[in-house]
């Protein structure tokens, strides 16, 4: 068995729709540029990212709390955290075939990528909001947008949490759901895309333990990406220079992967001190502050971020566990993903459909007790091992003539190709070990 070529875009974005994991927005009407339908492989793998994310926040032990907050959201909001200024990205136009571009992506001394003329338009500025109107009456009341990030309701409602959940400072707020953004040029696939998900948790602490808190939050989140399979070589945390950081942030940190395309920001961690709840405070005028019984005083938390987006830890993913190699003369494609997330734990195959009744009764007692796995019969066993390759699946159970005599099945390793006989009653327990 020889290693072949590394992934390649082209061969990912193929393999996506090949096997249902990611399909193009309304394909058969010609598509939407930079939005996308998640399949049912792509919908399990999201799920178990977003299982994953949500284990290694409480394994740390602390405070954390989960909400949903609302994808329309009132401008009041937009203003007050400075995305309506702020919220921009420059961009230019070409004037003769109309083909528009990020400025800050484009040598505007060449000539444009898409018609070779050189005839630009001026650079501006470009607001990345979805805007829209509340209520039949179309006025400056009714205006609302929906949200290009999960922070703000997180920030708007944290009195709301503490109040109604007894917690005390520190403590985290944690939340999944859909932000958009009206990119300019959505590129690299599930890379840069217009709705895409977001996993992000504030959290809120003491001014004077912001900083020690931004270490151990740094600390946790990388460790995530190993603990889930990544690659350790193709991952690494790099600190923001002065003239990167955002307005509100005093430290920021990237945990980066290395794709084909480059080294990308997976997660994005930050020290947001108190700036977005005292600008809610001072929009709002309701009062944010926090009273220290010990002290006697009221403060202003300060907040530490970690946000990561599901659709680009979910392409990464898939970059990091695509493998090919040569078996027998031909190229086996395989996900080596971890077996936690894997769409199915494994396949279950009879060899014909005429002993298949043990195996169909196994397979359906699996799947009673919330186990996610496959039963496949159709096609030549070498096929089904490759079908099963391609999506991920870790293990692949065969019940073949033997198994009738001598109560076993044989199971295969999807990244190895080992294979072995085990009791049928050793089945379960085989799949938990495997599980981890």
């Amino acid at each position: 068995m020889a290693e072949q070529t590394s992934v390649t875009l082209e061969k990912l974005v193929a393999l996506c729709k090949r096997r249902g994991f990611v399909y193009q927005t309304a394909d058969i009407y010609g598509g939407l540029n930079g939005v996308y339908d998640t399949g049912p492989l792509g919908t399990l793998l999201k799920r178990n990212l977003r299982n994953a994310w949500i284990k290694s926040l409480e394994a740390t032990g602390y405070d954390i709390l989960f909400m949903e907050g609302s994808v329309i959201t009132p401008e009041a909001i937009w203003e007050a955290s400075g995305h309506l200024e702020g919220f921009q990205d420059p961009m230019v136009d070409c004037t003769f075939c109309k083909h528009r571009y990020r400025a800050d992506d484009i040598d505007l001394s060449k000539p444009c990528p898409h018609c070779g003329n050189t005839a630009w338009t001026e650079v501006r500025q470009f607001n990345l909001m979805f805007k829209t109107q509340v209520g039949a009456a179309a006025d400056a009341t009714s205006v609302a947008y929906l949200r290009p990030e999960t922070a703000q309701s997180i920030f708007v409602n944290f009195k709301n949490v503490m109040n109604s959940n007894r917690v005390k400072i520190p403590f985290g707020i944690a939340q999944i759901g859909k932000a958009f953004r009206n990119e300019i040029t959505p590129k690299q696939f599930l890379f840069r895309m217009r709705e895409f998900e977001q996993m992000e948790m504030e959290w809120f602490c003491r001014p004077e333990t912001a900083e020690e808190f931004f270490r151990i939050w740094c600390a946790i989140r990388k460790a995530f990406y190993a603990d889930i399979g990544i690659a350790p070589e193709r991952i690494r945390l790099r600190a923001h220079e002065k003239d990167e950081l955002s307005h509100y942030s005093s430290e920021t940190s990237d945990v980066e992967y290395q794709f084909p395309f480059g080294w990308k920001e997976l997660e994005g961690i930050a020290n947001r001190g108190n700036f977005d709840l005292s600008r809610h405070m001072e929009f709002s005028g309701k009062d944010l502050a926090v009273y220290d019984d010990d002290t006697k005083s009221a403060f202003v938390p300060h907040v530490v971020e970690t946000s990561v987006g599901t659709d680009r830890l979910f392409l990464t993913i898939l970059f990091d566990s695509y493998h090919e190699d040569t078996v027998e003369g031909e190229t086996r494609t395989s996900l080596r993903l971890h077996p936690r997330l894997a769409p199915y734990i494994a396949a279950f195959m009879p060899l014909s459909k005429k002993i298949a009744a043990p195996l169909e009764k196994i397979y359906g007692e699996l799947r009673q007790k919330g186990y996610m796995v496959q039963y496949d019969d159709s096609g030549s066993i070498g096929k089904r091992y490759r079908r099963q390759d391609e999506i991920g699946t870790p293990l692949c159970f065969t019940y073949d003539f033997e198994s009738e005599q001598d109560s076993s099945v044989t199971v295969r390793n999807r990244d190895t190709m080992a294979q072995e006989r085990i009791s049928i009653d050793q089945i379960e327990a085989y799949i938990k070990k495997t599980l981890g």
